[in-house]
């Protein structure tokens, strides 16, 4: 169980040259997604194989672009 954000450790791309981005924080086995520009809005929450999914759907190119 996630006691509060506050413990995780927010990480975005080296790519992000914005700041408009999305940030990523692993708290034990779980894994967390938040916008940059709101960091006090609510954050996703994955297990580690939904978000080994993810990974691999974008390592293959499985999302397209729009």
């Amino acid at each position: 169980m996630i006691k509060t954000t506050g413990e995780a450790r927010w990480r975005r791309s080296k790519r992000c040259a914005t700041g408009s981005c999305v940030e990523v924080a692993r708290v034990g086995e779980l894994f967390l997604i938040r916008d940059s520009k709101n960091v006090d809005a609510a954050h996703l929450t994955f297990t580690r194989e939904e978000w080994e999914a993810f990974v691999a759907g974008v390592k293959a190119d499985e999302f397209g672009r729009a």
